[in-house]
């Protein structure tokens, strides 16, 4: 009988434990489930290249840039994987984790082939601006056909969770937000100065946005632009008297310093603090208020920032991939990110949020700067391109009206024309393609046929099909030769598929991200899908790209 009790009692105490095991393994793996950050902050530096992370190391501080180096994940090979390398693409395709095949942004502005108009990215006609009396300012995210992982992540929330996008440039505040966020602000200057919206998202400011803007902030960055440190230890970049850059006007050399209070009158007003380092700094101060005044990370629902600095672009278009004033930007960058990451720590807590860090595109060295060390480069004419074409066609087909529009290295036919003389479209394509194959400074030439017929992997070719839209790109696609650009001789540009354009940084930080690096090959179209297998939500509904498990714990 004491055997039988105690058999008995040894059973119930093994299934008590078993069971309690059983409770305890699930209560851990519920937490792990559950133990999404309170906040993603998404940001994109416009036009950084990745050597800017290495060639500016020495001067950063440790508190920016390298925090996220040394703290974080660094996949240091990593790609666009299609073109054209615009802002408005790379924006769209960080966020959709898919390319403007699917997203549909297949440029900052684009020839629509149905209403034969020139359209903009985010513009949109049916809103209104909000905080601004401008009528240049109407825009919403309509133009992308689909979700980015704000969206999903505003969807899997019940609308619960927020999704706030700012930048100084509109697209690049609209498009990471995605079609369902609470507000994406952007930087009106002009005459103005301030911070503002559409109707797509409100019918007024909030009072955090207007007392921002009442505070005169934007004032206090018509200052002097000056090099942070000593300018002779900015070994890092070329002289800073050259002709290879733009400047101001107002001031005949585009060197150290600037006074932008005298010379804003002459450059449009506010929009000067744009294109100095001030313009990240005027992001950086809204964007640590707006995550204090929405609460951002304060309650169980993950919410989304987007941080777009738009300044480095227009510095870089200025002023020159090798430009003092391209090092300097950065460098007081790094100081305005370390503001952000101290501001995230104290406000949201430190392991409570997750960030990562690109670029929405590289830039090519001047070419003419490029042009003094050798190194195959040159400027596409694209007068005597069109003129050239022309004189073809007429020989060719008798018509001087076969080409409806020329823009972002694409040919878009006049179909109506092309079935009034009963051409066929393909024929016409393969002549023009057998043609302009043979004229200056032009790579690669592509029918649209051929976009839409064969199936590309590699190389060029499939860069430009993940680029290719069917209802809304050309019909013939141009690939010029390396640092060959369609630009004025001074100043940096982008939108190849070259190196300098697609390799841009991407960094990792903070809750559920390894400490490490990689040099395997990741692609821009990654993070969206990385991020969403973070937050156990749903992917983007068109997202392409693949899930870096090496950078999740």
């Amino acid at each position: 009988m004491r055997l039988l009790l105690s058999l008995f009692l040894g059973l119930f105490l093994f299934n008590c434990n078993a069971q309690n095991n059983i409770t305890q393994t699930k209560t851990k793996t519920e937490t792990v489930l559950n133990a999404n950050p309170k906040l993603v902050v998404g940001i994109v530096v416009d036009q950084m290249r990745y050597d800017y992370l290495t060639r500016f190391y020495s001067k950063y501080g440790n508190g920016g840039f390298k925090r996220l180096i040394n703290e974080g994940f660094n996949c240091k090979n990593n790609h666009y994987n299609y073109v054209p390398t615009y802002t408005g693409p790379g924006h769209a395709s960080i966020f959709t984790g898919t390319s403007p095949k699917n997203h549909g942004i297949i440029a900052n502005y684009w020839y629509d082939k149905f209403s034969k108009e020139n359209v903009y990215c985010a513009g949109d006609s049916t809103v209104l601006a909000v905080g601004s009396d401008s009528k240049a300012e109407r825009m919403s995210p309509h133009r992308m056909k689909t979700t980015t992982f704000a969206d999903e992540n505003r969807l899997f929330t019940q609308m619960r969770g927020k999704t706030i996008g700012i930048s100084i440039k509109d697209r690049g505040a609209i498009l990471p937000a995605g079609h369902s966020a609470n507000a994406a602000y952007w930087f009106r200057g002009r005459e103005e100065g301030h911070f503002i919206t559409s109707t797509y998202y409100m019918n007024s400011l909030p009072k955090w946005v207007k007392d921002f803007n009442a505070s005169k902030t934007a004032e206090s960055y018509l200052k002097e632009w000056n090099t942070l440190y000593d300018i002779d230890t900015y070994t890092e970049s070329g002289s800073d008297l050259n002709t290879f850059e733009g400047g101001f006007k107002g001031k005949d050399n585009a060197t150290f310093p600037y006074d932008l209070a005298a010379l804003k009158d002459k450059n449009k007003g506010f929009d000067i603090i744009k294109a100095t380092p001030y313009g990240n700094s005027i992001v950086t101060d809204f964007a640590i208020e707006a995550i204090t005044a929405e609460q951002l990370g304060k309650d169980n629902y993950t919410d989304v920032l987007t941080v777009s600095f738009s300044s480095p672009d227009y510095v870089g278009h200025n002023f020159g991939v090798n430009s003092k004033e391209v090092e300097d930007t950065y460098i007081r960058l790094d100081k305005d990110l370390e503001r952000l990451f101290n501001a995230l720590d104290k406000k949201v807590g430190v392991g409570a949020y997750t960030l990562f860090l690109t670029a929405d595109h590289g830039a090519v060295d001047v070419p003419a700067f490029l042009q003094t060390a050798k190194i195959p480069s040159g400027y596409f004419d694209n007068d005597a391109f069109k003129n050239q074409l022309n004189t073809f066609l007429v020989k060719e087909f008798s018509a001087s009206d076969l080409i409806e529009n020329i823009s972002n290295d694409q040919i878009f036919l006049n179909k109506n024309r092309l079935k009034q003389l009963d051409l066929d479209i393909g024929d016409v394509q393969y002549a023009i393609v057998n043609e302009i194959i043979n004229y200056k400074h032009i790579d690669k030439v592509f029918s649209s046929e051929t976009m839409q017929n064969a199936n590309f992997t590699t190389g060029i070719k499939a860069l430009l099909q993940n680029g290719y839209h069917q209802k809304r790109s050309g019909d013939v696609l141009i690939v010029k030769n390396p640092a060959v650009i369609s630009y004025s001789r001074k100043g940096s540009t982008h939108g190849s598929g070259s190196n300098f354009d697609t390799h841009v940084p991407l960094l990792f930080y903070g809750n559920g991200i390894k400490r490490g690096s990689t040099l395997t090959k990741t692609e821009i179209t990654d993070i969206a899908p990385t991020i969403s297998a973070l937050l156990g939500i749903s992917f983007p509904n068109a997202a392409t790209g693949n899930v870096l498990e090496f950078v999740l714990d």
